[in-house]
């Protein structure tokens, strides 16, 4: 009998157990579990109960050793094996990305699995394994070569080199290589003229050290599988054999039966099949703040809602359990969300699109300009020449400095962002968050504070408020049933607080216990310290919760001295502790608690429960002092004291309270018109109930219209309502097509969700053209982080997967950092705005002298040296300076811009920059050049057409009466070169003055309000004169000293620019249509 076939206790055999994986995931090996549970249950039977009869057939068989046969089925398996993967291979080649794409659709599918619904005997039959012994160490060594080792597949990571050629080649440094290559071609053309050595040289110097700059501050890890590795269990206590071994977590295989204590990191997917009071942290996976009660038996088909599952990389909170492996490596939950981060890949920023956007209008400008030139000069110079000035006008084209400013302006505003608790991991997404126009916010750690609080009580027949953070408490200290409801918080609790926190506030300091026990003692410490409570009643019995009672119980001595009866106190699902009471406390006496009172009661957990509250009901009894004393012997395992009978005192409310400053955050959003949608994993009741509280809904629902109309749901048109709650089952079987309705609505919130829905909601929003910010800080966010236009993680509560997935990291944990960075990337893409129109604008002045060169032929007004000195030189610290620019007052007011009309560079503001301004710098500049050509002998009306000899050493010119040799042609053109080149800084003092606002009047904004601009202004002047007047500077740029007085002439330009613009705003500001609005608003 063939061992690798079937083994003899009938289990199914090595390859049985790898078809099955395989059909779980495709070709991906390491995917251990099924996919189709009813199919593969079927099929699994069916191949069981034929290898069974293999069995039975092969034991009364003859086993004639046929060593001729049996080789030739071994080699026409080798061969069966060779020839499938040689096809799979030509497969994966010629279909590479196909396969990626239907890996990544099979991933965005819900876990289909069954193994949490069919019985342990079933279970164990499948994986081979023995529900007590556990498996034999030969047969988990045989699985673990198998399948290898129950790990995460680690991503590829992209090489340093490669992210540092993408900063060094990618994007506007393109255009500056090209730049600097025509730069080069043009010296190897003419040696004689440097300048365009210099001009390469630095072109390339400027791009090598922006690259490297960008690298440094940009540099993001691609490895999002270190996170997950980081929260991985390191060991696991697994039963081998029929005794308990620790081993390495890498080391479990499917089947292994394994033990499960509190404080353990769970090692692989799980099913529990023993349980002793288990509770996991799921926080990470579904953003339930508490821990979760675990059983032995399915309590949901839902493998996420069913309490017989534990999860790969949950932690074990208290309590143990006996579990068998169902899931590893790939295949768990966390494998499979792994592999949704890995695959969902980065978005392209909005700001990446606008610059490559801008490069193809500068390059095709450019370009056409260069060539349609360089034909028209055919006709007067040779074709040397003409290539020379057509890479001149290429050149003057292109604005130098204009990566610079952009690097340094996301530099330099990220920097005030992490002052403002926000991290940038990735310059660019500074200006996404700017223009996003939907949020989708994950509740808990975000909108919440992340720990639970006593948010209401009820108690003599009425709910007071408790949470003194957001209002202040209701709560009447002297009534003697809320001195009864604190009594049973405080004792019937066996939290604490971690030592040496006396000097943090008591709702800020950690604590030993789960979640609502906390609460209870923080509500409390302010009242009475509990230790002091605690010691003057002491303990003398105990049961602790279990699910099945789903209660606490405590018995204490009392603190009275006169009073020598002992105090039961007993707290619990409501339900279940109102069922064990007889009275009920009310204005300090005990009534009898009849339907009148049940009713009361049913009301105030109605009204609790729609706050989205988790209701904890609280009793006690005095026990009669003539049998239970201090020293009576309580049995709480077969309790000898009463459990029935009971008084109610009341009930205690906890929720995860929304942090203070949301509510005026999602106010400012939705001002600002973003839409900001909650996605959480918590229930839909709690969602939607802290929806309300931070204005995410302020609209009725269908169903609350329909309970308001007293009809059923089907009755109100799904149109009149605003708002809608979709819990995950629904999404889970809707249309692409439903979902799009649904995300038409005004006010939404998605609850019960999983990692793939986050997933296709994030999708949905940006199939309909929506820039999408997704926040998050649990495992379970990470696939959407990764898919958003930009994720942003939480800083303190936030896993170390989530924050490698994001782009940005709020520090503080809290929504309302978002609205700041939300304002300041609206502010950086304005100021861009602002930066590249001031840049632009002196782009006409640098390039009309190379067109009057060559159609009226005067000597160059302006050499390509000092092209590079306004561009890198006077004009680069006044455009950073824009970034320094405050926010105009309308900011937060706007719409979110429309990234397929509101372009960072359009064509309103090619017109303003270009000819509104550009065009009277020229006038200006080349005014200053006539007047002091003429102030030097040369009439401007003689300058046409007389460069001809103008450069030949030996030939003598002559002009205004008189003949002029070389030497002092070049002489006067060297002055009036330099005060062209003055005159366009003196002109450009006037622009960069203008640009500080859109629509505001610069006197409105403050002309003086930005000290850095009055620094770039003082930095431009001192740059001209050290260019100018600095001695042995002038050989080698070109220029000489001239009169201040040269200086006055593009004055009056400066002046008309200045008001010209002012008058502009006015009007725009009271006339938003119109030409003007139309034309010149950028």
């Amino acid at each position: 009998m063939d061992e690798e076939r079937v083994s003899l206790s009938g289990r199914p055999s090595r390859s049985s157990f790898a078809e099955g994986r395989r059909s779980a995931s495709g070709s991906r090996p390491s995917m251990q579990g099924r996919t189709s549970r009813s199919s593969m249950s079927r099929q699994s039977r069916s191949s069981y109960s034929r290898q069974r009869d293999e069995v039975a057939s092969n034991s009364v068989m003859d086993e004639e050793p046929d060593i001729v046969r049996t080789q030739s089925f071994e080699i026409a398996r080798q061969f069966q094996e060779t020839k499938e993967k040689v096809a799979d291979l030509k497969h994966k080649r010629k279909k590479g990305k196909k396969g990626k794409k239907k890996d990544m659709q099979e991933l965005k599918r819900e876990v289909d699995m069954d193994q949490h619904i069919i019985t342990v005997e079933e279970l164990c039959e499948r994986l081979g394994t023995d529900p007590v012994r556990g498996h034999s160490s030969a047969r988990a060594a045989e699985l673990r070569e198998q399948n290898g080792p129950n790990a995460l597949t680690p991503a590829k990571k992209t090489p340093w080199f490669v992210i540092l050629a993408g900063h060094m080649f990618g994007g506007f440094s393109a255009l500056l290589w090209v730049g600097a290559i025509l730069s080069f071609i043009g010296y190897a053309i003419n040696s004689d003229a440097p300048e365009n050595l210099y001009l390469g040289i630095v072109l390339v110097s400027v791009v090598t050290i922006t690259g490297i700059f960008s690298y440094y501050q940009d540099r993001k890890s691609a490895a999002v599988m270190a996170g997950f590795a980081n929260m991985m269990p390191q060991a696991a206590l697994v039963v081998r054999d029929g005794t308990k071994v620790k081993i390495d977590a890498t080391d479990l295989v499917l089947g292994d039966l394994i033990e499960v204590r509190g404080g353990d990191k769970i090692p692989a997917d799980l099913r529990i099949i023993k349980c002793n009071g288990l509770k996991v942290d799921n926080s990470s996976l579904t953003g339930e703040p508490e821990p979760q009660t675990r059983a032995d038996e399915m309590t949901d088909e839902s493998p996420m809602e069913t309490r017989n599952l534990a999860f790969y990389g949950t932690s074990a909170t208290e309590g143990s359990a006996t579990c068998i492996v169902v899931l590893c490596g790939d295949a768990t939950m966390i494998g499979r969300i792994a592999g949704l981060a890995a695959t969902a890949g980065n978005q392209e920023t909005p700001i990446h699109k606008e610059i490559d956007h801008f490069i193809h209008i500068i390059s095709a400008l450019a370009l056409t300009l260069g060539f349609v030139f360089f034909i028209f000069g055919l006709g007067t110079y040779d074709i040397i020449t003409n290539l020379l000035f057509m890479i001149g006008i290429i050149v003057a084209n292109v604005p130098e400095g204009l990566l610079a400013t952009v690097t340094v302006s996301l530099t330099l505003t990220s920097k005030r962002m992490a002052k403002k608790q926000v991290l940038v991991k990735n310059l660019e997404s500074v200006e996404t968050l700017g223009s996003t126009s939907t949020i989708c916010s994950d509740k808990t750690g975000t909108l919440t504070q992340n720990r639970m609080t006593v948010a209401h009580m009820w108690y003599d027949n009425q709910i007071v408020a408790a949470d003194t953070s957001l209002t202040d408490g209701s709560f009447n200290k002297d009534s003697i049933a809320f001195g009864s409801l604190f009594r049973i918080m405080c004792l019937c609790n066996n939290a604490t607080f971690q030592p040496d926190q006396e000097d943090i506030p008591v709702l800020q300091r950690a604590t030993f216990g789960d979640a609502s026990e906390s609460a209870f003692i923080k509500f409390c410490q302010p009242i009475r310290d509990i230790i002091e409570m605690r010691n003057a009643n002491p303990l003398l019995a105990e049961i602790p919760f279990n699910s099945t009672n789903k209660y606490q119980l405590s018995i204490h001595a009392q603190e009275d001295p006169d009073d020598n009866r002992l105090l039961l106190v007993l707290k619990g699902a409501p339900e279940r502790v109102l069922d064990r009471c007889s009275t009920i406390l009310h204005n300090g006496e005990e009534l009898p608690l009849d339907a009148t009172w049940r009713d009361a009661y049913d009301a105030a957990y109605a009204q609790l429960g729609g706050m989205g509250e988790r209701a904890l009901g609280c009793a006690h009894l005095f026990l009669d002092p003539e049998v239970y004393t201090q020293d009576f012997e309580f049995n709480t395992d077969e309790p000898n004291f009463p459990v029935e009978n009971l008084c109610f005192v009341g009930v205690t409310a906890l929720i995860d309270p929304p942090r203070p400053t949301v509510p005026d955050a999602v106010a400012t959003c939705l001002s600002a018109g973003i839409k900001v949608v909650m996605v959480t994993g918590d229930h839909p009741i709690t969602a939607h109930a802290i929806a309300k509280q931070v204005n995410i809904v302020s609209h009725q629902t269908r169903e609350e219209i329909a309970r308001e109309r007293g009809v059923p749901v089907t009755e109100v048109d799904p149109s009149e309502a605003l708002a809608i709650v979709v819990p995950g089952h629904e999404l889970r079987d809707m249309t692409d097509e439903e979902l799009d309705a649904v995300l038409n609505h005004q006010e939404i919130v998605f609850a019960r969700t999983s990692p793939q829905q986050k997933l296709r909601i994030v999708e949905g929003f940006q199939n309909r053209g929506e820039i999408v910010a997704v926040t998050g800080d649990g495992v379970n966010d990470s696939p959407a982080l990764k898919k958003a236009d930009i994720g942003v993680a939480m800083g303190i509560a936030g896993s170390d997967v989530s924050k490698e997935a994001a782009d940005m990291i709020l520090l503080d944990d809290n929504f309302a950092s978002i609205v700041r960075g939300v304002e300041e990337g609206r502010l950086i893409f304005d100021n861009l705005k602002k930066s590249i129109a001031y840049t632009l604008s002196s782009n006409i002045p640098e390039l009309v002298p190379f067109l009057l060169f060559m159609v009226i032929q005067i000597p160059l007004p302006l050499s390509t040296i000092l092209i590079l000195c306004i561009d890198l030189g006077t004009d680069l610290v006044p455009a950073i300076s824009l970034a320094y620019e405050k926010a105009e007052s309308d900011i937060m007011l706007r719409p979110p811009r429309d990234p397929l009309k509101d372009r960072l560079v359009t064509v309103q503001l090619m017109v303003f920059s270009y000819l509104m301004i550009g065009v009277i710098q020229a006038l200006g500049a080349m005014y200053s050049y006539f007047v002091v050509m003429g102030d030097n002998g040369f009439p401007p009306n003689e300058l046409p057409f007389s460069v001809e000899n103008w450069d030949e050493e030996d030939a003598l010119v002559a002009f205004g009466g008189r003949i002029w040799n070389y030497d002092d042609r070049k002489d006067a053109l060297r002055e009036a070169q330099t005060a062209y080149f003055a005159s366009i800084i003196v002109v450009q003092i006037a622009d960069v003055l203008i640009c500080k606002t859109r629509i505001l009047s610069a006197f409105q904004q403050g002309i003086l309000s930005n000290k850095v601009m009055l620094f770039g202004i003082l930095s431009e002047i001192s740059l001209l004169v050290i260019l100018v007047y600095v001695p042995y500077l002038g050989p080698a740029l070109g220029t000489a000293p001239i009169s201040p007085l040269y200086l006055l002439c593009a004055a009056p330009f400066a002046v008309y620019i200045f008001v010209s613009d002012e008058l502009r705003k006015l009007w725009i500001r009271h006339h938003r249509t119109g030409f003007v609005y139309k034309f010149t608003y950028y």
